[in-house]
């Protein structure tokens, strides 16, 4: 009897729907969580001292002033003067950071797994590395240097976050209030954008994924938590890595032949 390699039908529906990933699902979980306690190490080692995070932050201003980017004052001015504006910005960066990058990421997972390896590689590679700069270069948002409105505090009486960073009310202990450089708010928003863009031909989900960066960038500067050049960073970073992540190979599917016997015929016999 001759028998030939073929994948099972099974196979390939289970990997259409994302099914059948039981041990691949735990190591994506992994990887996030190695990520997390990467943020809990830098919350924990990275030093809390004021007066060298502000000297950087001014030192990004003198950086922005000959590219004309310094325009973090008048846009938190104007945001801070519009009390429904500042409570949707308020709402935008303490949730949509959060709920859009995992959204798109388990839809990566279960719907575009063609995308999601090396979407992954870039969400976690990106992200380690602004958790290493937060570590080694502390910088001090707008909000915390003197002269800008912070708009989150401004608005915590509407919603669940409080007075520090985008946490909720009463754990501000578990934020790094000292991580404004580069901005991952506005990282992780390209890269949904980017993701979206390589899983969808539809113009209309694209514009709104880029729109959601867009957004995301004015949003971090106007509520004062990030200067321009944290978003022109995060933003080249992510997109960076991105573009390094499509130059490696990788199987993303997990067929394996199996053993299909079929009728001989009268040359086999």
């Amino acid at each position: 009897m001759v028998t030939s390699l073929l994948p099972t039908s099974s196979t390939s529906a289970d990997l259409a729907t994302g099914r059948g990933r039981g041990i691949s699902g735990r190591r994506e979980l992994g990887f996030l969580a190695i990520v997390y306690v990467g943020y809990a190490l830098t919350r924990v080692l990275a030093s809390d001292a004021l007066g060298p995070a502000v000297s950087r932050a001014r030192h990004l201003v003198d950086l922005e002033r000959p590219l004309l980017l310094d325009v973090e004052r008048p846009l938190n001015h104007w945001l801070a003067g519009h009390d429904l504006l500042g409570t949707m910005a308020a709402f935008h960066y303490a949730s949509a950071h959060y709920v859009v990058t995992t959204v798109v990421l388990v839809w990566l997972f279960f719907r575009r797994p063609e995308v999601y390896v090396a979407a992954r590689r870039t969400l976690v590679i990106a992200t380690s590395i602004a958790l290493a700069i937060y570590l080694l270069a502390p910088t001090a948002p707008p909000r915390l240097v003197g002269g800008f409105t912070d708009v989150l505090a401004q608005h915590a009486t509407t919603g669940w976050w409080g007075g520090e960073a985008s946490a909720p009310q009463g754990l501000g202990w578990m934020t790094n209030q000292l991580a404004a450089f580069p901005s991952m708010h506005a990282g992780w928003a390209l890269w949904v954008a980017l993701a979206i863009t390589a899983s969808t031909a539809n113009l209309v989900i694209r514009g709104l994924a880029w729109s959601h960066a867009v957004i995301t960038g004015l949003v971090v500067v106007g509520t004062g938590n990030h200067w321009t050049l944290d978003v022109v960073v995060g933003w080249a970073l992510v997109g960076f890595v991105w573009m390094l992540a499509q130059q490696w190979r990788d199987d993303t599917t997990d067929v394996r032949p199996v053993l299909v016997p079929h009728a001989r015929t009268s040359l086999e016999r």
